[in-house]
């Protein structure tokens, strides 16, 4: 039997006839031959396992090799780029407008570039750095040098640019600086309206487009509307009147400028349906470039805090016609009633002083045009705490004006943790509870519409759009009488206007400080006025953080003096733009009286 060559054979013919021939045990033979075949075999087999093995490792080392490599790409990429790049084709870029009642353009959309490096394709890295530089004085072209140099393929260098900008860096001429098309938003008008408006800013970012959306004010709150495919051809129209806007804000910072006050604000609402008019507060900010949100400090000094709707202040005297007018309604007085004013007026250790000494008695109307804390302090203790709460609440004193503006929820009203009878007195003439100018300015649209609360909108409403009724009729037409009687006689003679009879109120309190205490020469000072006051159509609140009247012998910090001239003024200039016509102030102010609604 012959074997294959190389192969061991179990039964080798020639050893087995020796053996048998020596009479040895042929078995012996087969059993080593085989033993030697399976350790042959076994040997073999192993160098096939370890061979299979190398190839398998160099497999996974080839592969762990190409991550790493890739790893490192990643790394020295931008790193948000591959994820914008991914949904960079589902970025809806354009954005409706904004428009006041009338139309004109308060928001648009502009078409400009944003600028970016491909540090591979840059020709001369120093040259475009130092280009740049010149171009945007606020790039530093040693750290673009380096960063032109260094591992990073891409490289945002500005998200947006002028049309200037962009002719500029396209004259530097290197393939390296590249540009993709960008929508941002403009807002022609500059700071106008700006915390009416906020500001708008990126969302997700592609190369080749960008998501514009609202940061701040209605740009915030319709944020989803204006972004929709499907509205964006349908401007979102606000009730904001664009000339009655500038003219507010004119008069406003000039009278700011002439008082020296650390801010101003003014609400001019239509009393029947809320639509407002005009919303301002200063200081503004250009929502084109809005600043940051400070990181420290009071956000009061801030431009982007809006004094009109998130500034919670003591409004003073402006509160006590709603005293009267709650008296009047529970049939405790009328406007003839007297009522003892002489001080101060004691309880426990604290006193209740007037600005002015009014002798023993004074009418209740006398008690609203002179301004009576005393007068005022008793009719409230005769209505009693319980119901001054339900009234105040009814007003919307209690809760956040639900106004169409995130920043909004910032004004919710500060009211006494424990409601006494002390807190009951000086809550009548406007201390204890903290609102802003947007309440005070809706509280007074309910007398001057006769007797309904209205919800503030920054939205056009067709029709009038009534609340709950809160005084009647009656009260409203006696209420509104007292407020006239402060301008023609009272504290707000500065307040009338020229063929444009006003009614109001003033309010002076003092400004409260970081201790808890109050400052002895700072306050807060707010007219609240309807217009006209034989029929009343607009209220307006003007409101001046720290005025102060320098142009007598003393120092006049009182709404007198600096919150009612201002907003004569502004009356005097808006009025003829909502289209009233002037009208002689000595005529029968109530031969024309709000229509009666159910």
């Amino acid at each position: 039997m012959i074997e294959p060559s190389g192969r061991i054979p179990l039964r080798p013919l020639g050893k087995v006839l020796a053996a048998r021939e020596r009479g040895e045990n042929t078995d012996v033979i087969e059993q080593e031959n085989t033993r030697r075949r399976n350790h042959e075999i076994d040997s073999q087999e192993h160098l096939k396992a370890k061979g299979r093995l190398v190839v398998l490792a160099a497999v996974f080392l080839c592969l762990y090799g190409v991550l790493v490599v890739r790893m490192g790409h990643l790394a020295a990429s931008n790193p948000h780029e591959a994820q914008i790049q991914s949904i960079g084709s589902s970025i809806v870029a354009q954005r409706a407008n904004i428009v006041d009642r009338r139309g004109r353009i308060l928001a648009t959309n502009l078409d400009t570039h944003s600028l970016y490096a491909e540090t591979a394709h840059l020709t001369d890295p120093r040259r475009a750095a130092d280009g740049l530089e010149k171009i945007f004085p606020d790039l530093k072209a040693d750290k673009l040098y380096k960063e032109f140099t260094g591992k990073r393929k891409f490289l945002w260098i500005k998200k947006r640019i002028s049309p200037e900008a962009y002719q500029a860096v396209h004259d530097l001429g290197d393939p390296g600086l590249r540009f993709g098309p960008r929508e941002m938003r403009l807002y022609p008008n500059g700071k106008l309206a700006a915390h009416v408006l906020g500001g708008a800013s990126f969302g997700r970012e592609g190369v080749h487009s960008a998501e514009v959306i609202g940061v701040a004010g209605v740009e915030k709150t319709f944020d989803e509307r204006l972004r929709s495919p499907a509205s964006s051809a349908n401007p979102l129209e606000l009730s904001i009147d664009l000339s009655v806007q500038a003219a507010v804000e004119s008069v406003l910072e000039s009278g700011m400028s002439l008082l020296n006050a650390k801010g101003a604000a003014a609400i001019l609402m239509n009393v029947y349906n809320g639509e407002i008019i005009s919303l301002a507060s200063l200081p503004d900010f250009d929502p084109n470039h809005r600043p940051k949100l400070p990181s420290s400090g009071d956000p009061g000094n801030s431009p982007l805090f809006n004094r009109a709707i998130q500034g919670v202040y003591e409004l003073g005297s402006t509160f006590k016609i709603f005293a009267i007018a709650q008296a009047l309604e529970l049939n405790l007085v009328s406007p003839e009633t007297m009522i003892n004013v002489s001080g101060p007026l004691r309880w426990g250790k604290f006193k209740i002083r007037d600005f002015h000494n009014y002798g023993s008695e004074l009418s209740v109307k006398k008690v609203i045009s002179k301004s009576s804390n005393i007068g005022t302090a008793r009719i409230a203790q005769e209505i009693g705490s319980s119901e001054q709460q339900n009234f105040l609440k009814s007003l919307g004193f209690f809760d956040i004006v639900p106004l169409e503006m995130v920043e909004a929820s910032g004004g919710k009203p500060l009211l006494p943790k424990k409601w006494s009878e002390l807190s009951t007195m000086t809550i009548s003439y406007g201390h204890g509870l903290s609102a802003t100018p947007l309440h005070l300015a809706t509280a007074y649209a309910a007398i001057g519409n006769g007797g309904y609360k209205v919800t503030p909108t920054l939205q056009i409403q067709e029709n009038q759009k009534y609340g709950d009724r809160v005084i009647s009729e009656k009260v409203a037409k006696q209420a509104l009488t007292m407020l006239r009687s402060v301008v023609t006689e009272g504290t707000a003679t500065m307040a009338e206007v020229p063929g444009y009879p006003v009614a109001g109120k003033t309010g002076t309190a003092d400004k409260p400080s970081p201790t808890g205490r109050y400052y002895e020469d700072k306050v807060i000072t707010n007219f609240a006025a309807l217009f006209p006051a034989n029929n009343p159509k607009y209220v307006l609140v003007v409101t001046m953080d720290e005025p102060e009247d320098n142009t007598g012998e003393e120092v006049r910090r009182t709404a007198g003096w600096t919150a009612v001239p201002v907003a004569a003024e502004i009356i005097t200039r808006i009025a003829p733009l909502l289209g009233l016509r002037p009208q002689n102030n000595k005529d029968n102010l109530f031969r024309v009286l709000p229509a009666k609604m159910n």
